[in-house]
């Protein structure tokens, strides 16, 4: 089945709302189709928030929002088990984790120990309460937000936090054409408010389910893994992509493949998705950051360094 004027129809739909985002909404896009989860970092008042809620809006998805703040508990985001004394036993309340697109407002501003409540969810698609563990439905989609480290009241996310998410993106500031548009819709009304579903949930599961069958070749898989180890090997890296990274990669291309219209992947679109894939999942040494190396830097060099596989079969 042919998912293309669904996938127009979501971008679309987005764009009324991010003006000037279409590469951020195209790539928030892969990672659900996916199976992951994408890390916002920016500065307050970019649009962070409005992307997560343009998307579940386009979806017709049951929307959760769960704020981040200092006193924040792990039972707050998971759930908790409460006393009925009419029952003579204990109920089970679902907290926000249980919903189909999950809004992590400022991740970095809570505890660590509250933050590690989402890694269970994130990558296993269940919670454990009280020892029983809750499967949670599908789809399960996280969009996280932080704001840059160098804001006052931040806990820096754990190295296993942040390799659980597919992307990490960055939305910037929209240009002075962009900005004047932005005034435009907002004048007297607020376009998210106007947002409809264009799809339906049956089929975004459909559509996962799909990218499941994009084809990968062997030359395709071997370049990623070439990618992988390039980044572990770099002078200035302290920490390389992990396994999962190379799965990830993988997945996020296959996502990627369908967007485009196409049943297999090609070497341009793992080229593509590395510097959102990989960076966050790498630590670099401290010298780095006195010569002004960054993650960034480095996997353009190792794209650079990496010979771009080129098949007939692939590309025809």
């Amino acid at each position: 089945m042919n998912y293309q004027r669904d996938i127009n129809n979501i971008i679309e739909n987005m764009e009324k709302v991010m003006i000037g985002k279409r590469q951020e909404v195209t790539l928030s896009l892969t990672a659900l189709l996916a199976n992951g989860h994408v890390l916002l970092e920016d500065v307050p008042g970019v649009g962070k928030t409005m992307l997560v809620k343009a998307l579940a809006k386009s979806l017709d998805c049951d929307f959760k929002r769960i704020q981040f703040t200092p006193d924040l508990l792990p039972s707050d985001v998971t759930g908790v088990s409460i006393y009925n004394q009419k029952e003579m036993n204990f109920q089970f309340r679902n907290g926000p984790i249980f919903g189909d697109i999950i809004l992590a407002d400022e991740i970095n501003r809570t505890s660590p120990k509250t933050q590690a409540a989402l890694l269970e969810a994130m990558e296993e698609m269940s919670v454990t309460v009280d020892g029983v563990t809750k499967s949670l439905q599908q789809p399960f989609f996280v969009m996280a937000t932080q704001n840059p480290m160098d804001y006052e009241g931040t806990y820096p996310l754990p190295e296993a936090q942040m390799d659980r998410f597919l992307i990490k993106l960055q939305l910037g500031y929209p240009s002075e054409a962009e900005e004047i548009e932005m005034l435009e819709r907002n004048d007297r009304k607020q376009p998210i408010n106007e947002l409809a579903s264009v799809i339906s949930i049956d089929t975004l599961r459909m559509m996962q389910e799909q990218v499941e069958m994009i084809y990968v070749d062997q030359t395709v898989r071997r370049y990623i893994v070439e990618l992988i180890r390039e980044t572990r090997k770099a002078p200035h890296v302290q920490l390389g992509v992990s396994p999962r990274g190379s799965i990830y990669l993988m997945k996020a291309a296959k996502a990627y493949a369908l967007i485009q219209d196409r049943d297999y992947v090609i070497p341009d679109d793992v080229k593509f998705l590395a510097p959102y894939v990989l960076p966050h999942r790498m630590v670099l040494k401290p010298e780095a950051k006195y010569e002004e190396i960054t993650v960034d830097d480095v996997i353009q060099q190792v794209l650079q360094s990496v010979e771009v596989p080129i098949r007939k079969e692939i590309l025809e």
